[in-house]
């Protein structure tokens, strides 16, 4: 991650060093150590440019500094539930394809249904994760590690964990009775509450950050998590296995947007279609370990690595994205209530 050098700042140093013109730069604002250094590095290089990284850990962290008036960022990179909003509040601006040739030419045509906005009006998908089960293979037996149903193995209980987050762990529930992640029906919620309910009997706790060394190091066997944390274990330690529930499993894209007071627009739309050459994309790939949705790199992915990035088009068919509710406040104010009577429950 480069460190963030205020714009104003920059160009006086380089007055007061009698360098002459500052290079142009590009401001980016993503996740922590989601870029390649050396994509920004061959980005600067082929573009006489500075890349600024500047990172959050949340949607709503991001969209709470825009909100308030943050500005100076070209590039920003949002998962796809945020984007509506951004665009309804004027925050981006839509796209011109005609500055963007990779990116028709080299995305997958797998990922087309499962992305929000196929069209990409607004946005470019960047990369790609998924909501799934880490476990321990030798700890596991024969529980089922490919189904929701694995939380209600009482062999398992207080070794197991589910994320602490409304949306995955109803979604889960509701994957697992036939139903949309994305359901708006107060009888569907109300019988996946009755099934987080019963996996909660079973669980160690709800959590978003320990699961990843607890199953590595055995004190918990099963996980509820996110395919790129889990991903980054696998690769160093083969007792630990990933899998996408038979019955269904979010899936979540970041993409790229543009801002609609971008201070370097061109060169924004010259880094979005950069990442989108095959090299380039493969390069974020292997650092992050997440797939980004550039066919010809996911093709050239190394033999070793490319199980744990890339899924099959069939089981890519199982993932539903999620949507945001924030149009539909009654919808949300549902989900909310049923967060809690699971929170609160026995």
């Amino acid at each position: 991650m480069k460190i963030k050098t205020l714009p104003g700042l920059a160009l006086a140093l380089g007055v007061l060093a009698g360098c002459g013109p500052s290079k142009p730069e590009l401001h980016i604002y993503t996740w922590s150590d989601y870029i390649d250094d050396g994509v920004i590095k061959q980005f600067e290089e082929r573009n006489n440019c500075r890349v600024i990284v500047d990172t959050f850990d949340s949607n709503e962290a991001m969209y709470a500094k825009l909100q308030a008036g943050s500005t100076g960022y070209d590039i920003m990179m949002p998962s796809s539930y945020q984007i509506p909003l951004m665009a309804k509040n004027k925050m981006i601006v839509e796209l011109d394809h005609t500055k963007l040739p990779h990116v028709r030419k080299n995305f997958d045509p797998a990922y087309a249904n499962s992305i929000l906005d196929p069209t990409f009006k607004y946005n470019v998908p960047y990369m790609v994760t998924y909501t799934g089960i880490a476990y321990r293979k030798d700890k596991v037996g024969d529980a089922p590690v490919d189904s929701w149903k694995i939380f209600e193995t009482a062999a398992l209980k207080g070794r197991m964990s589910l994320l602490s987050d409304m949306r995955e762990t109803l979604g889960g529930a509701l994957k697992s009775l036939g139903f949309s992640l994305n359901s708006e029906s107060q009888e569907e919620l109300d019988k996946a509450v009755e099934v987080v309910l019963g996996w909660k009997k079973n669980i160690a706790k709800f959590d978003n950050e320990q699961y990843k060394t607890a199953v590595a190091s055995g004190e918990w066997f099963v996980g509820h998590g996110y395919s790129s944390d889990v991903t980054q274990i696998i690769v160093e330690d083969d007792k630990v296995g990933f899998a996408l529930p038979k019955e269904g499993f979010t899936i979540a894209f970041d993409e790229m947007v543009i801002a609609a007071d971008a201070p370097q627009p061109e060169l924004a739309y010259k880094f979005i279609d950069f990442c989108y050459e095959p090299e380039i994309a493969k390069a974020n790939m292997e650092t992050v370990l997440a797939p980004s949705p550039v066919k010809p790199a996911i093709d050239a992915l190394d033999a070793k690595l490319k199980p744990f990035i890339a899924i099959d088009a069939e089981t890519l068919k199982r993932g539903e994205v999620l949507k945001d509710f924030d149009d539909k406040p009654a919808v949300r104010d549902m989900y909310i209530k049923a967060w809690d009577k699971v929170k609160a429950g026995e």
